[in-house]
């Protein structure tokens, strides 16, 4: 068919591989299990719940309240926020409540007593029914060395473990004798424990009633199938029913925020049924490298939201390698009352075909419309706007059932979503994609500067870089990287730069085009030196080739690859209504594919759809329904009609944002949404405006917007900062805090950044204090942002900082935008 990804360059001499779907073969309801994560969550709004919602999360990985081995992620804290956003269940890694990693080993007699400490708190939880106990992690490795190669030492330890196992079980049952208990919870899937292990707990009837182990290899990819079915058959042997199974850690550093990896691990799980976590790597609070800050999507967070839009059944896919490392890969659903196919894969740089057979002609009729989008690679702390749809092509069903859609010019890391839908009558609007270009700095000339192998096969547990290879060093005098890039037309370009700021703080380099005068490109901090951001920066260009020079500036970065792409304007994007989150019974009409291509949602009363709308930064933005009729639109607490023909100006936070949409009937096609954060209208005040009492104080500092911050809040009930905001006209606002802070606390884990965040209580008016979380931002001189919806009244407003009992986050300036501006 045409209309086809956009191809890379001359076509290949070898045919495309080819990964083929059968909407016949169904292997059971959407699962979703895949998307859990281990010390996903820090703190209550770390992340936001705009960020958690969406993903649908089945399950996460805590540690017990009050636990020593990590600062944050305490299991009933975390839960509060986990369970009002949709989340299933929680596991408790119990041994966590151990300060030392690998946990201290002090007997089982030390162990039983903090057993019933924790047991007892879960079990008086009004939620205590969506806790699961994982009372040992990792005995294989930990206290019992149970893959010791010697058969009697491994006998003599495992029957120390089976002991020790029985006699926690029976006491957390003692306890809580409706707990449902997880385990053995391996770090390495082993036949020979897991058959004696069965059997045993059979026989003494300790049973889990979750089965857990860890994948956390880079062969993973290709061995877990072979686990998945010896483990089944071991449960045969003994007589066992099924289990429901948890692989409670999973995946690699070079995997965690790389759609394209990310997609190969999850096809493998939902196809099983079973659920996963992914691992706890770097620092708690991010689901595992997906969230940036607290509530911006990266490339893999999108992935994650697409696989929480599947619904149905999924079906067959077959691969053109199955269980093979860095492959093709992929998941598809059919959901045949909503009459849609979706399709996730990605992996591979070569050219692919889908094929999609036995498309059912009662639900799809005679033609589809085939809509692909992609979802790349933006790095760990990179923000990723909303995926970009590269093709929509409305294409004959073949004779014989099938329809094949050809993808060229893949990327490794993406993830490619394809959307089938009824073709209808009417031509979908033609995808716009701009112009774009990647360039590696491993590939560009290097001055005083080394080039990085990162994040390979053979070393799975290094950070993911683009090629596998970034350049770092580059910190003499005259380090600099020079890239060659050449652009087909005059104009502006957006230039991306991934990279890393390990340099305690914002570093610089200057950017020079063609020996020009350089501009200073500020990179603010990330968690180290390999851990992804992304800078944009605009660069005006003319047709041809050109030399971009990044040269040191003040402290170091390290640079892993530029993009450049085409400006066509302000950012759009269009959110298509069928694709949407749904509640009640909205109908699908699908007897048009103009516009979005993908048909319209028909609400009615009780019905409502939820979009989640990225916006690159906070400010205003244009929200336009393509509706048939009014609808109403919830956004931060304010509802607002919006009538077709006429978009509204809308206040919206940076990153992800929940815009709920009813009617009493409306067809809709699409929500779009334009510009890029408009500050015009909204009101802001510098840090030395504000009142300070008891100790708070405005501290210089050339980081901060004004030359100032607020610093030493808190910590008292009499350090306070009192901000007055003049309201033009009273209602809903989007109290924008723009704060810093760098808290720590050293658990001991090489592997893990043990972040803390702070809390401040925000007062406004005589409004009962709102307590507001504010996630570490990796130093004490860079400034992100949350917000907060409050209202204010028409005048003046005082808007009240403080923390009574810890330190509050340094407070750089406020914003507030009225929600409907």
């Amino acid at each position: 068919m045409a209309g086809t990804l956009p191809a890379a360059g001359p076509a290949a001499a070898a045919d495309p591989q080819r990964l083929t779907v059968d909407l016949k073969t169904s292997e059971g309801p959407v699962m979703l299990g895949a998307n859990g994560s281990l010390y996903g969550l820090s703190d209550d709004g770390v992340p936001s719940d705009a960020a958690m919602a969406p993903l649908k999360i089945t399950s996460v990985s805590q540690k017990p309240e009050g636990g020593a081995q990590h600062p944050n992620g305490d299991a009933l804290t975390v839960s509060k926020s986990f369970f009002r956003n949709g989340g299933g269940e929680i596991n408790v890694m119990m041994q966590d409540i151990y300060a030392k990693w690998p946990y201290e080993d002090l007997g089982i007699d030390d162990y039983l007593p903090k057993v019933d400490k924790i047991v007892k708190e879960v079990s008086a939880d009004p939620n205590s029914e969506r806790f699961v106990y994982i009372p040992f992690n990792e005995p294989d490795q930990i206290w019992y060395k149970l893959d010791v190669q010697d058969q009697a030492q491994y006998e003599k330890n495992r029957d120390r473990f089976f002991k020790d196992w029985k006699t926690v079980y029976q006491r957390i049952r003692a306890i809580d004798p409706d707990a449902r208990i997880a385990g053995p919870n391996e770090a390495a899937y082993h036949t020979r424990l897991l058959k004696d292990f069965l059997a045993f707990a059979k026989r003494e009837n300790v049973l889990p009633q979750v089965m857990t182990w860890h994948e956390l290899g880079s062969g993973s990819l290709r061995d877990f199938q072979a686990h998945y079915d010896n483990y089944r058959a071991l449960e045969r042997e003994a007589g066992i029913a099924p289990l429901k199974i948890n692989i409670d850690e999973y995946a690699n550093r070079r995997d965690l925020s790389v759609p394209g990896q990310l997609v190969q691990w999850v096809s493998m799980f939902e196809r099983n049924k079973v659920y996963a976590n992914m691992a706890y790597w770097d620092a708690a609070g991010n689901l595992s490298g997906h969230v940036v800050r607290s509530n911006i999507p990266n490339g893999g967070w999108w992935l994650f939201r697409w696989y929480a839009g599947m619904t149905g059944n999924t079906v067959k896919v077959t691969p053109p390698q199955p269980n093979s490392i860095d492959t093709l890969q992929g998941l598809a659903s059919l959901d045949a009352s909503r009459r849609q196919a979706q399709v996730l894969l990605g992996g591979s740089a070569a050219d692919s075909d889908v094929a999609v057979r036995n498309v059912p002609r009662s639900v799809f009729g005679r033609t589809v419309t085939a809509t692909v989008a992609e979802a790349a690679w933006s790095g760990y702390e990179g923000q990723h706007a909303a995926p970009r749809v590269l093709a929509r092509t409305k294409v004959r069903v073949a004779d014989d059932g099938s329809v094949t859609v050809p993808l060229r010019g893949l990327h490794k890391m993406s993830a490619y979503r394809i959307a089938l839908t009824p073709g209808g009558s009417g031509t979908p609007s033609t995808a716009s994609v701009p112009w774009s270009a990647s360039y590696e700095a491993e590939d560009a000339a290097l001055t005083d500067g080394k080039v990085y192998t990162q994040g390979t096969v053979q070393n799975a547990n290094g950070y993911a870089a683009s090629g596998t290879k970034d350049v770092g060093s580059l910190n003499q005098p005259g380090s600099k990287v020079a890239f060659t890039v050449t652009v087909p037309k005059d104009g502006t370009y957006d230039l991306a730069i991934l990279y890393g700021n390990q340099s305690g703080g914002p570093a610089t380099q200057k950017l020079s085009v063609d020996g020009g005068d350089p501009v200073t490109v500020t990179y603010p901090s990330t968690e180290n030196w390999t851990y992804r951001a992304k800078k944009n920066v605009g660069v005006q260009l003319k047709a041809g080739a050109h030399q971009l020079i990044l040269s040191k500036g003040d402290a170091e970065v390290t640079l892993d690859r530029i993009d450049l792409t085409t400006r066509t304007g302000a950012a759009a994007a269009s959110y298509e209504a069928t694709l949407a989150d749904i509640s009640g019974k909205p109908s699908y009409d699908y007897s048009s594919s103009a516009g979005v291509g993908t048909g319209a949602l028909v609400l009615r009363s009780g019905d409502k759809a939820v979009f989640d709308v990225y916006a690159p930064r906070d400010g205003y933005y244009t929200v336009a329904p393509r509706a048939s009729a009014a609808v109403k639109l919830a956004l931060h607490g304010e509802t607002v009609t919006a009538t077709p023909g006429r978009p509204l100006r809308l206040y919206l936070v940076a990153g992800n944002n929940r815009i709920a949409m009813t009617s009493g009937h409306a067809a809709v096609r699409s929500l779009d949404v334009s510009g890029d954060g408009s500050a015009t209208g909204a009101l802001s005040y510098e840090g030395a405006s504000a009142t300070l009492a008891g100790g708070a104080k405005l501290v210089d500092s050339p980081h901060a917007s004004a030359g100032s911050y607020i610093g030493r809040l808190g910590n008292s009930s009499s350090s306070t900062a009192e901000f007055t905001a003049n309201a033009p006209r009273a209602g809903r606002y989007l109290l924008v805090v723009h704060y810093a802070h760098n808290d720590r606390r050293d658990n001991g884990h090489a592997y893990n950044t043990d972040i803390m965040s702070r809390t401040a209580d925000v007062t406004v008016g005589s409004a009962a204090p709102l307590k507001v979380t504010f996630k570490n931002t990796w130093s004490w001189d860079d400034y992100w942002t949350v917000g907060v919806p409050v209202g204010l009244k028409k005048g003046a407003n005082k808007v009240t900082f403080g923390n009574a009992g810890a330190w509050a986050p340094n407070i750089d300036r406020i914003e507030l935008g009225r929600v409907v501006g």
